[in-house]
């Protein structure tokens, strides 16, 4: 692979496993639950559940953490604050906060497949004050101007 990327990783928790690509051309690596006890959600409930790792990412990156979509297809489970951010000075565990959106309870059992996580470049922008935009075609059309 030409675009390795070096992270450091630490185990924070006995029953942390080390995020996993799941297939080759995977962008994402699934992350898991590592609390010390299963976590029951009830319909509508949220719950911070912890992966057991922290990690170092190099300068210029972050992680993004996502839904994995099989949940939220099957169960109604998703992530909040998705996808959230994990900056390269960040040195923290990381944990998901899991809401159930679904009919039934749902269970997340140390172990599981609970998030994904993608590491990207960062941009930084640098502002630029004027006392006026450019035009453009579509100028300050928005939610839903171009009809269905």
């Amino acid at each position: 692979m030409d675009n390795e990327i070096r992270i450091e990783i630490v185990r924070t928790r006995a029953a942390a496993r080390l995020p996993r690509y799941m297939t080759e051309q995977a962008a994402g690596m699934d992350l898991y639950a590592a609390g010390d006890e299963a976590v029951v959600l009830a319909p509508g409930e949220r719950a911070l559940v912890p992966t057991g790792i922290s990690i170092a990412l190099p300068p210029g990156f972050e992680a993004q953490i996502r839904p994995r979509s099989g949940l939220a297809l099957k169960h109604g489970v998703t992530l909040l604050n998705s996808p959230g951010t994990i900056d390269a000075d960040y040195r923290g565990e990381i944990a998901v906060i899991v809401i159930n959106h679904g009919r039934e309870s749902f269970t997340v059992k140390p172990g599981d497949r609970i998030a994904q996580m993608v590491v990207a470049p960062v941009s930084r922008a640098a502002w630029q004050p004027v006392a006026e935009l450019p035009g453009s075609g579509r100028g300050a059309g928005g939610f839903g101007h171009t009809g269905k």
